[in-house]
């Protein structure tokens, strides 16, 4: 059969959702959606029939995104500090954008992803997201079915290495939220303690191109004081704080005096507390939410403190 246009149009959702978890990346999972739009459309014009079109639609998206995956490896191995992906606001108005949220949406996700190979990566997700059968994962990327779940097995068993099992539930709770919001915004460092779980980690992701941490920091305490002090001197710069939810989790976007982006913030929690927070800062990562801020001439122009995390041992200065 031939794809009408406006059955390509509502393929666009599943060609992103794919794309998106497969990337981490916003503005790539895009530009493979619009190449894989650009294939639909082709075949649409010449006429040739297409027997199964989300099927087409998700091996097109599926082996764009490898091959995007291993053209930025080297990218990747090389990139500056932690590795954060692309935040997904939750109330983002783009049509392909509104895909079901879901804890594989979440950046501590995300991240683990980042484990796994190109091909791992697409078996994974397509029979643990999406649902496919083996023989139609096979097809897709370009392997026999016993292949699939060999790979299938390998990466299972590397995303339990480092997947924790978050609390979706805490996540919504307002009231747990709102108290560590409330406490973050004001800086109160003995506040964030109470909040913090024992063992929270903090990640930031400059890429090199803004302020951040080049390593994690680890504890209650350590994370308190040095959250403390960036809203110190984020304060004395005149930042300004907007709560708004990112991949199915509680975020705080930080923008400057005149209303530019310069970071997001996101949490996750588990039992309770939060477990993670990961403060996404790389200016080339924010673009598709607008006008971005430059943190290094903000912060030159600011009088400074110390923001250092309490456990040098386990950190680095700010870049």
């Amino acid at each position: 059969m031939a794809i009408t246009g406006e059955a390509q149009h509502a393929l666009r959702p599943l060609m992103f959702s794919i794309a998106y978890r497969m990337l981490g990346s916003v503005v790539e999972a895009e530009d493979v959606v619009q190449d894989a739009y650009v294939r639909l459309q082709e075949r649409h014009a010449v006429g040739e029939p297409i027997d199964n079109p989300e099927a087409f639609a998700a091996t097109v998206a599926t082996r764009l995104a490898i091959d995007v995956l291993r053209s930025a490896r080297r990218t990747r191995e090389i990139y500056v500090g932690p590795w954060i992906p692309e935040p997904l606001p939750d109330d983002d108005a783009d049509p392909a954008h509104r895909i079901e949220r879901d804890e594989t949406l979440s950046f501590a996700f995300l991240a683990v992803l980042e484990r796994l190979g190109p091909v791992e990566r697409a078996v994974f997700l397509l029979r643990e997201v999406f649902a496919y059968d083996y023989p139609t994962i096979a097809a897709i990327v370009d392997r026999n079915e016993a292949a699939c779940r060999q790979i299938m097995h390998r990466a299972k068993q590397r995303i339990a290495e480092g997947r924790t099992r978050f609390d979706g539930a805490a996540d919504r709770d307002t009231a747990l939220t709102d108290a560590f919001f409330a406490a973050l915004e004001v800086g109160d460092v003995d506040r964030l303690v109470v909040a913090l779980a024992d063992d929270v980690v903090f990640y930031g992701d400059g890429g090199g191109r803004a302020p951040a941490v080049r390593r994690p920091v680890h504890g209650a305490v350590a994370v308190a004081r040095f959250l403390g002090g960036l809203v110190r001197r984020g304060t004395r710069a005149g930042i300004a704080f907007e709560r708004r939810p990112v991949n199915g989790a509680p975020s705080l976007w930080v923008r400057g005096p005149d209303g530019a982006l310069l970071c997001v913030l996101m949490v996750e929690f588990v039992n309770g507390s939060v477990q993670v927070i990961a403060n996404q800062l790389n200016p080339e990562k924010l673009t598709h939410l607008g006008t971005v801020g430059d943190l290094f001439a903000l912060l030159s122009a600011t009088p400074t403190d110390s923001v250092r995390p309490a456990r040098s041992s386990a950190t680095e200065p700010r870049s």
